[in-house]
């Protein structure tokens, strides 16, 4: 698992996302980092709730600040793609690589521009209707799935 494809959450707010994402991830083989500080306490019930017994499976690794993340990160070479409201590429026309580094935002608030405009790539779900935002799990779900098959 460490060379492959794993999902980032910045400073997430809702438990119940981030315990779905990490039973996703642990069915898929796909490391979680944590980038806190987290809205939650990560030992909440919620948490546990959504990740049912899938979290024990999960790799997880928490980072203690975005900093913390991003040395980590570019010590391993490993490109930020970013998931963001703010993107013009839709992911279904982005090459991801194996080794990719998926980013979501806090449900409330997203990232910090500094963190917007440092990442390697910036890619939006389309939406019609006039929808602002997915629920991030689900918006992890959709991009890790084409990620996926794109890799193998």
């Amino acid at each position: 698992m460490t060379g492959g494809l794993r999902i980032a959450l910045y400073q997430p707010d809702i438990a119940g996302n981030t315990g779905t994402i990490l039973r996703m991830a642990a069915c898929l083989d796909i490391a979680v980092d944590l980038i806190e500080p987290a809205g939650f306490d990560v030992s909440d019930r919620s948490l546990k709730r959504a990740g049912m017994d899938y979290l024990e499976m999960a790799a997880l690794s928490r980072h203690v600040d975005f900093a913390r993340f991003e040395e980590w990160r570019l010590g391993q070479g490993r490109r930020l793609v970013l998931l963001s409201t703010g993107a013009r590429v839709p992911y279904t026309e982005f090459a991801f690589r194996k080794d990719d580094i998926l980013m979501l935002g806090r449900e409330s608030a997203g990232v910090p521009q500094t963190v917007h405009d440092g990442a390697d790539a910036r890619l939006l779900i389309p939406m019609r209707g006039g929808g602002r935002s997915l629920n991030v799990a689900l918006a992890a779900a959709m991009v890790v799935g084409e990620a996926i098959r794109q890799v193998g």
